[in-house]
């Protein structure tokens, strides 16, 4: 993401598994990891992806150590597309090599991501302090139920992931959902705006 991005393998049960941390400046003592899923490898998703860098850069903004990672098979990642499954487990495991059990967590996901970042969630002993889904993939993929203080951000147009689909699996959970008006799935033009959504989420001062 920048010149200061550490780049690292780390085990993962398909093999090594790529990833790349970024610290915030300035910040002596982070306030904990953000560890952030990206979107569908089978359809060109990886770490650098642009949302995935822009939920990257927000968590800077507040002080906390954002972790990328690219699923099995994709970048330098060793393995090869489980539909899903075995992605999960790719997060646990750089979740086990990143960070310490218990410091405070962040899981976010974009699209893809925040199916996966759902279901890392359910399988954790301690629970993430929050989940960030932009986008989550709730039409194609069996999205977890969250938290009530999971933020959700959704394009209004979004062409792949329908926003009414989204609201269906909200709804019983009586989960709110952000809806950025006239943007689709990949916030063309608004990744300013999906940033101070992030940030003022968590720390209205920040924005």
């Amino acid at each position: 993401m920048n010149a200061q991005t550490e780049k690292r393998l780390v085990p993962g049960p398909a093999g090594m598994i790529e990833v790349a941390i970024d610290l915030p400046p300035g910040v002596a003592e982070p306030q904990g990891t953000a560890l952030i899923c990206h979107p569908n490898p089978t359809q060109g998703g990886t770490m650098d992806n642009k949302v995935v860098q822009t939920l990257a850069r927000a968590f800077l903004q507040l002080g906390w150590r954002a972790v990328r990672f690219n699923f099995r098979g994709i970048g330098q990642s060793q393995g090869g597309w489980d539909e899903g499954r075995g992605e999960v487990d790719d997060a646990l495991a750089v979740l086990q090599a990143e960070h310490a059990g218990a410091a405070p967590l962040i899981l976010a996901g974009f699209s893809f991501g925040g199916y996966v970042a759902s279901r890392a969630a359910q399988r954790l002993a301690v629970p993430p302090q929050r989940l960030v889904l932009v986008g989550p993939a709730t039409s194609r993929f069996d999205t977890a139920p969250v938290p009530a203080d999971t933020v959700v951000i959704h394009g209004e147009v979004d062409d792949v992931v329908p926003l009414s689909s989204v609201l269906d699996w909200a709804r019983p959970q009586n989960l709110p959902v952000t809806v950025v008006p006239g943007v689709g799935h990949f916030f063309h033009g608004q990744l300013p705006l999906l940033k101070s959504l992030v940030v003022r989420a968590f720390d209205p001062t920040k924005v």
